[in-house]
């Protein structure tokens, strides 16, 4: 690589407020309406798939 694609990412400040998902908590709300889409999502793949 040259020199001129070589760029530092130092930011002042810190992150204070950035948050990223890995580090959030999930609720049960959120929990459950991902079990649903998982559930209609199987449901329609192989669902389907049997039916024909």
């Amino acid at each position: 690589m040259s020199d001129d694609s070589h760029h530092e990412d130092h930011h002042e400040g810190g992150t204070e407020g950035r948050v990223t998902s890995p580090m959030q908590d999930y609720t049960t709300g959120q929990v459950a309406r991902g079990a649903v889409v998982l559930v209609v999502g199987l449901l329609l793949t192989f669902g389907i798939g049997f039916a024909l």
